[in-house]
């Protein structure tokens, strides 16, 4: 014990050396704007999201895909539904940019308007599913008790119905044509599962925080609660979920018009379906809706991450 103390005192005395004030100036990245507003949490969200890369190219993508969709004769003089024959199988050029199919219908035109019937029905359906799942989702976390365990089950028994399959079946049913509208339904009537159980979680998350309590103490109802501060406090992860499902929507409608299921009007599904027997002579004709199919459901995909990393930054860390 000795020797330790003794070996202790022997050491020489570490030197500590503090810089002074004058020579260690505040940097501007440390220094603190005190007369700046605080951000929302909204605001810091939109403040991110404009720096990052992938939200903006997603974001100019989809308003390409929106613009042609709203105005596709802007870009094409042709009508997607009128064949020609005598120009059967033309290549690229001659007037038809991407060439002609063996109907004679211009490929780039139909590229062009079936971006309408997409982006028409995965926005309808992503909009009817969102509604239908926050309501249910909401009441189901907030309410509790026997309420909870209804809905909850009713939204597992529509969880085990996939899509598309789902979609067959009801189209199957509806022995007369069906339009725009009603694909969306028929799509949203199997699709708003996984929006009930996300809100149905941050709701329970959301509904134990103080300021809820506090609200409550001050008279509050439970509609107003939920309404004014419940939800918009559990509704960013709903938002992330409903841009990744539009392009899931999106999917399931081509796929419908690939079997034949739709409206009969121009969509990427049918011209994929209809450009399989020239696969081997022309491939290209498969593969131009294809990739516009492609494009249309990766920018919101890419949009979807990029919120959800504005809104969750500890998503974004791991």
């Amino acid at each position: 014990m000795r020797s330790d103390q003794t070996a202790r005192s022997l050491r020489p005395a570490a030197e500590h050396f503090v810089a002074p004030l004058d020579e260690t100036p505040l940097q501007k990245v440390d220094a603190v704007d005190t007369t700046a507003t605080p951000r929302s949490m909204w605001g810091e969200a939109s403040h991110n999201l404009v720096r990052n890369p992938v939200f903006v190219i997603s974001a100019l993508l989809i308003l390409l895909l929106l613009f042609v969709a709203a105005f596709p004769g802007v870009f094409t003089q042709y009508d997607p539904t009128k064949g020609d024959l005598s120009i059967s199988n033309q290549p690229p050029g001659d007037g038809h940019l991407l060439g002609t199919t063996r109907q004679g219908y211009d490929v780039w035109a139909r590229v062009l308007y079936g971006t309408r019937t997409s982006l028409t029905v995965g926005f309808f359906a992503m909009v009817i599913s969102t509604v239908i799942g926050v309501v249910i989702g909401a009441f189901a976390g907030y309410v509790g008790g026997w309420v909870d365990e209804v809905l909850s089950r009713i939204t597992e028994i529509f969880f085990a119905l996939p899509l598309v399959l789902g979609a067959i079946v009801a189209f199957t049913a509806l022995s007369n044509g069906v339009g725009t509208v009603t694909i969306a339904l028929i799509l949203a009537l199997f699709g708003w599962t996984n929006i009930a159980r996300i809100t149905r979680g941050t709701v329970l998350s959301v509904k134990y925080q103080d300021f809820v309590t506090a609200s409550t103490a001050l008279g509050a109802g439970r509609l107003t609660n939920l309404a004014k501060h419940v939800l918009p406090n559990a509704i960013a992860p709903v938002i992330v979920t409903a841009t990744v499902n539009l392009g899931v929507f999106i999917v399931a409608q081509s796929t419908l018009a690939y079997l034949g299921l739709g409206t009969g009007s121009v969509s990427w599904g049918g011209d994929i379906s209809d450009a399989q027997p020239a696969l081997r002579n022309n491939p290209m004709m498969l593969f131009y809706p294809s990739f516009a199919l492609a494009i249309c459901v990766l920018s919101f995909i890419m949009l979807g991450d990029a919120v959800r990393d504005a809104l969750d930054p500890k998503a974004r860390k791991r």
